[in-house]
Parts: structure tokens; C-alpha cells; sequence
């Protein structure tokens, strides 16, 4: 009996170390089986950030079409500061001094009878960088790009307006258009050839201009649909809306590009930011959108804000205190 037994763990024991020994070689054999398996898949199974949240009877979805980082700051925001004040700025809110990061957050409204898409990304020319993510992220939000059924924009600068179009092709093929006026009219002006501006001119002919027939011009105080109106807030682009949404006795403000940090825009709207076009201008839009949604105690969706880019302003100091949306719009 006891010989059986000692048989026993001995065999036991063996094959228990042949296995532990041939475990590593069988798991790269895995690994390496699994790799090939999904080899060129990356785009089907990259999981793009995106969050949902409840508006009335509106459901809301932030995709982010992609996150940007980069260097010195002070470049982009507080150009008419000191690199120091803006160094001593990001420092006290516990960011690095000489690195950001840029996120883009294109935004889904499912009102029950329309799927509402706000601004595009970067599009097919963004992808190269780990950008223009927004098709996939619709899909992963459960919806398809033939399902949108209206195509709002902020402005048109190309992170909102590149992705239009897919290989030439609308790429929303279903959809009809909304965008302000007085942007469309400024960029398509031909006397924007020969200045900074003839890029983004070149742009907005390439992406835009083939939809104009679909598309509906806002001006301030439109409504785009059923609680959906349009405000003007100019200074970052010359025709640059924000809109207002409102459902059963709910609001939220989609603020686009108005602020473009949720630190060095909000906590100095004052100070000037490169990438707005009349900066006086931009700041006043600034203060007057955020007293507005700190007065209200408003959620508002900010383009540039950190993912998942919904948030509450609340003033204080010369500025404004971002306050990042956690649960109170999902009860």
C-alpha cells in the first residue's frame, strides 16, 4: 500500500514538473498563435474612450477622437504672459510646467427621433498620429456612421471638420447639415488666399463646401431642433456657436472651443490663447459664457476639456474652478 502510494506522488509529482517545464514554451506558443490571429486587427479591437450620460430623455455620448500631447505650453496658452506665470499656474494645479495634453471630444445626441453628431475630429488625416477616432468610437457607443441623421458644427477648424469625409465620400452619408453662418461665410470667402487663413479656406472647400446643399445656416439664437438652440460665442473663430440643450426640464451647454483648458482657459479666461483668432474678443466670449453656465450651476461639454469633457465652472478667483462631472447626470 505505502510502494502504491509513493508510486503515486512520484508519478503525480512528475508530470506535475513536466508540466511547470513546459508550461513557458506552451503559453509563447499561445501567445505567439494569438498574435497572429489578430495580427492587423488593431483598429477593430482598440477600444476608444467614450462616456454616456442622461439629459432628460436625451442620451448624450462623448467620444474621444483622440489625445494629442506636446511641449512648452506656454506656447499655446498665456502667450501674453510670462512663461514663468504660466509655468507657476500649471505647477499650483499639480499639471507638469512644460507638457499638456490636447484632447478632441466630438459628441453623440440621441434626442428619440434624430442621432445628432457636434463636430467630427480630425478625421482620416489624424489617424496616422492615434487620432480621427471618432468611427470606430461611434461604433463602440453602439450606433453607425449611416445612422447620423443631422451633422452639427461648432466652427470649422480642421479638428471639428475633418472628419466630414471618409475617402472623399460624406461620411455620414444619411445626414443633413448645421453650421453658423457667418463661419461658413468667412472661410469660403476667397479673399482669404494669401493669408494665414488660406489653409483652413482650403480646408473648409475640401470638407464642407461639397455638403452645403444639406446644410442649414444658424444664426444667433436658432434652433437647430427641438431643444437644441444656437448661441453665438465669436472670438476663437470669427463665427465660432456654442448651443444649449435642454430636455425635460434639464440644460447642458455644449461649449466647443470657448475655453480650450481646463486650467490656463478657465482660471484666466483673460489671458490669450494662440490658437484664438481675435483674442480680445475670445476672452470677452469667455467670461460671458462661463458666467452664464456658473450662474445657472450648468453642466456644460467642453471640446478640449479633460475626457470625459463634462463638467461644472464655478467662479472663483479671477476665473473660473472646472469641476469634472462624477454621477450627476446619470441618476
Amino acid at each position: 500500500m505505502t510502494d502504491r502510494l509513493t508510486m503515486g506522488r512520484r508519478v503525480l509529482f512528475g508530470a506535475a514538473a513536466a508540466t511547470a517545464l513546459a508550461a513557458p514554451a506552451l503559453l509563447a506558443r499561445a501567445a505567439q498563435a494569438a498574435g497572429e490571429a489578430t495580427k492587423g486587427t488593431e483598429m477593430e479591437t482598440r477600444q476608444v474612450p467614450l462616456r454616456k450620460v442622461k439629459l432628460g430623455e436625451m442620451t448624450i455620448t462623448v467620444i474621444q477622437d483622440g489625445l494629442r500631447p506636446s511641449d512648452k505650453p506656454e506656447q499655446t496658452f498665456g502667450i501674453n504672459q510670462t512663461p514663468e506665470a504660466v509655468a507657476e499656474l500649471l505647477q499650483a494645479n499639480f499639471l507638469p510646467a512644460d507638457r499638456f495634453a490636447n484632447g478632441f471630444s466630438p459628441v453623440l445626441i440621441e434626442t428619440g427621433s434624430e442621432l445628432v453628431l457636434v463636430d467630427t475630429g480630425m478625421g482620416e488625416g489624424g489617424r496616422a498620429n492615434g487620432l480621427g477616432q471618432l468611427a470606430e468610437g461611434i461604433k463602440a457607443a453602439g450606433y453607425r456612421p449611416e445612422q447620423v441623421t443631422l451633422v452639427v458644427l461648432t466652427h470649422m477648424h480642421g479638428d471639428h471638420i475633418g472628419g466630414l469625409m471618409e475617402g472623399g465620400k460624406p461620411a455620414f452619408p444619411a445626414a443633413r447639415y448645421a453650421m453658423g453662418q457667418v463661419e461658413y461665410d468667412f472661410w469660403t470667402n476667397p479673399a482669404r488666399v494669401g493669408t494665414p487663413a488660406e489653409p483652413g479656406h482650403q480646408a473648409v472647400l475640401k470638407n464642407v463646401n461639397p455638403l452645403a446643399e444639406k446644410a442649414s445656416f444658424l444664426a444667433d439664437g436658432a434652433t437647430v431642433l427641438p431643444g437644441m438652440t444656437a448661441m453665438a460665442a465669436f472670438g476663437h473663430s470669427p463665427g465660432h456657436m456654442i448651443f444649449r440643450l435642454e430636455s425635460a426640464g434639464k440644460a447642458l451647454i455644449l461649449t466647443g472651443d470657448t475655453a480650450n483648458h481646463y486650467v490656463l482657459s478657465l482660471q484666466r479666461p483673460d489671458w490669450e490663447v494662440r490658437f484664438d483668432m481675435d483674442k480680445a474678443k475670445a476672452a470677452e466670449t469667455r467670461r460671458k459664457v462661463f458666467d452664464m453656465v456658473s450662474a445657472e450651476r450648468l453642466p456644460f461639454i467642453g471640446y478640449h476639456m479633460p475626457f470625459p469633457s463634462v463638467g461644472y465652472a464655478e467662479k472663483a478667483g479671477e476665473g473660473y474652478r472646472f469641476v469634472p462631472h462624477s454621477y450627476q447626470l446619470d441618476l
